[in-house]
């Protein structure tokens, strides 16, 4: 693309534009090749103006800049860089998000779950969809892994147009605080932007200063959409939707909503554990999710909110409920015996103790919960951890997890110290391959057992390299083992 093409979609100053072909858009300095516009971003703890010189001598045509630098390449300014590579990353890519519906998330908790489940009953409903968020990038079978829940705004731009052109009709995006401030989502408008809830978080450090800034950074998506769908349940609502240029559509249990639940109650079969609710206003109809837990009809409300104002059919929004998959977030594997068996990625004593509570109100005949911890972390959260599962799951099996450079025996004998700090019975198996096999062999009928601490991971990190480790792999592994006889791995 041509240099001056590239740039009428931002205000600039230079002395004069050359007849430049651009061939990529780079805005770290290591990844700086001939042909290149270099844009340097001003970050935490880099200054992307300091290495302008470096992205020239790599081959950088020209650079983008707040202020002058010293480099052999033309250097062109503009107010804000971060904004302009947001412009310019849309206009290099042929403004994709115009070949799709834009679905934008924001809010403290949900996200995830949230813009799965809206996958999932866009995908029942015949709209091939990708997500961009905490999981990574999603569409089709293509799983990318990415640095932070909303990237980097060429990133995005360059993920929309690999959706687009795949096919995909939709994109439901985790829009975090950050990115928003950062204007990662910037250059194109959300079709609909997505309210789950508000609490404290990412405050302090290089994130936000306090509340008041993370409130105001999450309530800019609704500046930046068409239509906003919000929990008015939330006591936050009215300051997240402050200055909003959109229309807006609300969802809750108060009747004032445009979309009210109902009657929430826990469903659990050997092949279902989750919740069923009914919606009246703008649809009518009973729902059942599959994913545990009352407090994810607030998630599935708002993605039948959105979903309503797209034209989905009852039907697809029901069936999608019910096949949703949120991959390491409780997500179910189907097992041939009478027992449930999840994977979760709860890897501290909170998000533990938040998930243990949740499957114990299923009352299962066993709560078994298999987990290790982290090396080269703060010792405390191992105490935490086996106290928390100590205390709440029946039984605890105790295995390796992201051992690091650490030997897995010392990171299990901090574990148990916290486990001795309960009744809780508990079994050790340093090896999670076993350990996995053991929780099979052993389950009950009636038992929910939980795999704890991997979650959506597909490796493990053992002296500071990544073996490859996805535990459902690990599973069928296992199971096909049994079924033939064979107990060698």
């Amino acid at each position: 693309m041509k240099l001056k093409q590239l740039l009428s979609a931002i205000e600039y100053t230079a002395e004069s534009v050359p007849e430049l072909e651009i061939c990529d858009i780079v805005y770290d300095s290591r990844k700086a090749v001939p042909g290149c516009l270099f844009v340097c971003l001003r970050g935490a703890s880099a200054d992307g103006h300091r290495y302008a010189a470096m992205a020239a001598e790599k081959g950088a045509a020209a650079i983008l800049a707040e202020e002058p630098v010293e480099a052999a390449a033309p250097v062109i300014l503009t107010e804000n860089t971060r904004l302009a590579l947001a412009l310019l990353s849309a206009e290099f890519f042929g403004h994709p998000a115009r070949d799709l519906t834009m679905i934008g998330i924001t809010g403290t908790k949900g996200k995830t779950t949230t813009a799965f489940m809206l996958r999932s009953m866009l995908e029942a409903a015949g709209r091939k969809t990708g997500v961009i968020g905490t999981i990574g990038v999603l569409y089709g079978d293509r799983l990318f892994q990415t640095e932070n829940t909303t990237p980097e705004s060429y990133e995005v731009q360059k993920y929309l147009r690999e959706m687009a052109d795949a096919g995909c009709a939709a994109c439901v995006m985790e829009v975090s605080s950050i990115g928003l401030r950062d204007r990662r989502v910037a250059g194109f408008t959300f079709d609909l932007g997505l309210f789950t809830n508000f609490s404290e978080d990412h405050i302090g450090g290089v994130e936000h200063r306090d509340m008041a800034e993370y409130m105001a950074c999450k309530s800019l998506l609704f500046r930046m959409c068409r239509t906003g769908v919000i929990n008015i349940d939330d006591a936050s609502w009215q300051g997240i939707v402050q200055g909003h240029t959109c229309a807006l559509t609300t969802y809750g249990y108060g009747e004032t909503a445009d979309l009210v639940a109902h009657g929430a109650e826990l469903v659990t079969t050997p092949s279902f554990l989750g919740v069923r609710f009914s919606v009246s206003g703008r649809r009518n109809f009973t729902a059942d999710v599959a994913i545990p837990g009352k407090f994810n009809v607030y998630n599935a409300l708002c993605a039948i909110a959105a979903c309503s104002l797209l034209d989905v059919p009852d039907a697809a929004m029901q069936a999608g409920l019910r096949a949703v998959k949120v991959k390491g977030r409780m997500e179910p594997v189907e097992m041939p015996g009478d027992f449930t068996l999840l994977i979760d990625y709860a890897h501290n004593a909170v998000s533990m103790e938040s998930m243990l509570k949740t499957l114990r109100a299923y009352h299962p005949k066993r709560l078994v919960c298999m987990f290790g911890a982290g090396g080269n972390r703060p010792k405390v959260r191992r105490f935490e951890m086996g106290e928390a599962s100590g205390r709440l799951a029946d039984l605890s099996v105790i295995t390796a997890d992201n051992s690091r450079y650490e030997n897995v025996l010392d990171i299990i004998k901090d574990i148990k110290a916290g486990m001795h700090k309960t009744n809780g019975e508990y079994v050790t198996i340093p090896d999670r391959r076993e350990a996995i096999r053991w929780c099979i062999e052993n389950a009950r009928p009636g038992d929910i057992v939980v795999l704890a601490g991997k979650g959506h991971e597909d490796y493990q990190e053992i002296e500071g390299v990544k073996h490859p480790f996805d535990e459902r792999v690990v599973i069928r592994e296992i199971l096909a083992s049994l079924k033939t006889g064979d107990g060698a791995e």
